[in-house]
């Protein structure tokens, strides 16, 4: 049980730094779309999903590029 429960851990911190990456930061979609990242899920079929300050939905964060500062 210890190694799942360190795996489960560090799941659980990658999702952290994930969020504390993403949220706030300005982000372009792939259909156009841009704005700050509000809100990370996680999704068990699609992985991380994000959601856009002033769009409604939710985005795999696979569909986002980063903009530059």
């Amino acid at each position: 049980m210890p190694s799942v429960k360190h795996r489960a851990s560090r799941i659980l911190n990658e999702y952290g730094e994930a969020q504390a990456e993403l949220i706030g930061k300005g982000v372009v979609l792939t259909d156009g779309k841009a704005g700050t990242v509000e809100h990370v899920w996680l999704d068990e079929l699609h992985g991380l999903r994000i959601s856009i300050k002033g769009h409604d939905g939710r985005w795999p964060v696979s569909t986002i590029r980063m903009t530059e500062n």
